[in-house]
Order: structure tokens, then C-alpha cells, then sequence
């Protein structure tokens, strides 16, 4: 996944770890009960926008791989990746 990819929300970089890392984050000060109710629905808001982003990163990506994944006559190759070939 592109290292520096920018969203357009607060300004922050987020590549799709760092959105993970940083939804986890949320989700554990909310489960703290120790946010105030202005700063847990701030919280609360920012992780939703966050899940949106994620799913749609995971769409994008969804879609690459299925059009990279079909064969000349446009039907879908199923192939199992190999995560220690380095030439992937």
C-alpha cells in the first residue's frame, strides 16, 4: 500500500495501517469510559469517518486486484499468492 497517502480529512497522513492503528486508538480511549461525553462523540465521529475511508481503501484495492486478476477472455483467475515470492 502507498506509503504517504494523504486523506483530506484534518490533514492527516494515512496509509491503511495507520488508519487501523489509529481507529484501534479510538475504539480504546472510547472503551476507557474516561472521555467526557464532547470528547467521546468527537472520537466517535472521527472513527466513523475513518471506517468509511478504510472501506472504501479496501474497495479500491478490491478492485485493482480484480482487474489485474482476469484473463484475456475477461474472465476472473483465482490465484493463490505466494507472500514469500518476491517478485510480487
Amino acid at each position: 500500500m502507498g506509503k504517504g497517502r494523504k486523506t483530506d480529512t484534518d490533514g492527516v497522513e494515512d496509509t491503511f495501517d495507520q488508519g487501523v492503528t489509529a481507529l484501534e486508538e479510538l475504539v480504546g480511549a472510547l472503551e476507557s469510559g474516561d472521555l467526557p461525553l464532547e470528547q467521546a462523540l468527537e472520537a466517535f465521529e472521527k472513527g466513523v469517518g475513518l471506517v468509511r475511508r478504510l472501506n472504501d481503501r479496501l474497495n479500491e484495492v478490491e478492485k485493482k486486484i480484480e482487474i489485474l486478476s482476469r484473463s484475456s477472455a475477461g474472465d476472473l483467475v483465482s490465484e493463490a499468492i505466494d507472500e514469500d515470492d518476491p517478485d510480487e
